[in-house]
């Protein structure tokens, strides 16, 4: 709308802004049309992009997880001392007892130093030079060696603080600090082990020898300092043993942290936890019924609701609702938005397929139901849940938990045989989507199960509709205002001729 002025009825005496109102009422339609129409894409957009990602966990994680027979190996373990050893156990470990034995723990070479005394009697602080502990330290080299090769010269200079001196340890590669209070330097490896200990040595030192210099910085046993030494870990399992840098040891499976030297053998107990191997199951059919039931739900919405009788709501109508009622009217028309979507039945196809097929396992051909898992009958059913899997026996089912609980069953019976029927349904439910979501058009991207591409050319096509459409409407706004303001002028014209004549002729 430009800035042109624009008159009112004074003169005509006509309400002028009701009368164009009126004239441009149909362009301007054509705009709020447009709106809407683009918000209701932005809906559709909002939609697509929420299901589609949870399509794409469902692929890319759990599917992708479970299509593998790995994925359900779940092991418990327990240990007959646990203030020792904790014991964590992968799907390779092997069921049953085994005996462990903590003979050392790792430990990381640390020096806490003796007292560092200075040449001129003042206690040491952090921001003095180092040479005041030694004069003929000033000059000289200070090598730390880290395991093997890392070696770093720290050239004691005259102006070297004893901060200084403490940060360039640690670039070296150990931990130092100075405690004022104590007047002694702490010293000590990153990591444990024998390979991550550290050395030190000092090199051009004007005193008598190294171990003088090394005295001075209270840094050698002469000098008083207490050195921890570092050492490996050494467990024996099953009377073999083991050594390693950390209290950390993978073995055949197991996960071992040592926590404690053990005065004899402990024993470590390895089982099949079968109510994990369950649990991922029901996790994966919970995860599965949450996206199919949506999909299901916006494919073929409430048939109960008349979706048609749902426009969207002028600025209006909004003043005269509250905000749940603006909500609830504007639900009603997002979820009809996907109704009978072709993109979003080729998902319900792909969800949906594997379901009643058969998979070959040991030569014997396997369905879903013999594992007590299958769809309620269709009056059973809630609406919007009649594509839900449902497992017999699951305590949190209303519907099934009274039934035979026939998974517990396989998996305690044929753990292996009940793993790879699983694993061969959830690979041919991936398979599926996978086909779905790798097909790259003109009009979708890869990992889309909907034309992105198009949704996003139509918006953006509204967009340029809509700025051409306000652009009429204002010049056709404009159009009128200059002709009524015309005819205001005029009748203004008219009405001073007229005050004229009537003063002349009262003379």
């Amino acid at each position: 709308m430009s800035d042109l002025m624009r008159m009112t009825g004074m003169y005509s005496g006509m309400d002028t802004e009701a009368v164009i109102q009126s004239l441009v009422s149909a362009k301007a339609k054509k705009v709020t049309d447009l709106k809407n129409d683009q918000k209701k894409l932005e809906w559709k957009q909002n939609i697509w992009q929420d299901l589609n990602s949870k399509i794409y966990n469902l692929y890319s994680k759990t599917l992708s997880n479970l299509r593998l027979t790995g994925g359900y190996a779940k092991k418990s373990t327990s240990v007959s001392d646990p203030t020792k050893a904790t014991v964590v156990a992968n799907g390779n470990a092997v069921d049953g007892t085994q005996t462990l034995k903590v003979n050392k723990l790792a430990m990381a070479k640390y020096i806490t130093g003796g007292k560092v005394t200075s040449a001129n009697g003042l206690k040491m602080k952090s921001e003095y030079a180092v040479g005041v502990i030694d004069p003929n330290l000033v000059g000289s080299k200070f090598n730390v060696e880290v395991g093997e090769g890392k070696k770093t010269a720290i050239e004691i200079t005259e102006d070297m603080t004893v901060t200084d001196f403490v940060n360039k340890l640690k670039e070296a590669g150990v931990n130092a600090s100075f405690d004022e209070e104590n007047q002694r330097f702490f010293i000590g490896a990153k990591k444990t082990g024998t390979e991550n200990s550290f050395k030190l040595s000092v090199e051009g030192y004007a005193g008598d020898s190294q171990e003088q210099a090394l005295k001075a910085l209270g840094l050698n046993q002469s000098g008083g300092a207490t050195v921890l030494d570092a050492q490996d870990a050494e467990i024996e399992l099953n009377g073999a043993s083991f050594t390693s840098s950390t209290n950390s040891f993978n073995i055949n499976g197991l996960t071992i942290e040592a926590t404690g030297t053990t005065d004899g053998e402990i024993t470590i107990n390895t089982k099949t936890d079968y109510d994990a191997i369950y649990d991922t199951i029901k996790d994966f059919i919970s995860e599965y019924n949450e996206i199919v039931n949506e999909v299901y739900s916006r494919y073929n919405p409430d048939s109960s609701k008349k979706y048609w009788k749902y426009d969207m709501l002028t600025d209006e109508e909004k003043e005269s609702m509250s905000d749940d009622e603006i909500e609830a009217w504007e639900d009603n028309i997002k979820e009809s938005l996907l109704r009978k979507d072709t993109s979003l039945g080729k998902v319900l196809n792909s969800l949906t397929g594997s379901i009643t097929k058969g998979y070959e396992i040991n030569g014997e051909t396997k369905y879903l139901f013999q594992f007590g898992i299958g769809t309620l009958n269709y009056f059973e059913a809630a609406d919007g849940e009649r594509k839900s899997l449902h497992i017999n026996g699951d305590e949190d089912d209303e519907y099934t938990a009274e039934k035979e609980d026939d998974l517990m069953k396989a998996l305690t019976s044929d753990t292996e045989g009940t793993i790879e029927f699983f694993a061969a349904f959830c690979k041919d439910m991936y398979d599926r989507l996978h086909d779905t979501m790798t097909q790259v058009t003109d009009y979708s991207s890869i990992y889309k199960v909907y034309d992105d591409k198009r949704l996003k050319s139509e918006y953006d096509d509204y967009t340029k509709k809509i700025k051409e459409a306000e652009d009429k409407l204002s010049a056709y706004e404009d159009k009128w205002y200059k002709k009524f303001s015309d005819m205001e002028v005029a009748l203004s014209k008219l009405q001073s001729q007229q005050n004229t004549i009537s003063s002349m002729l009262g003379m």
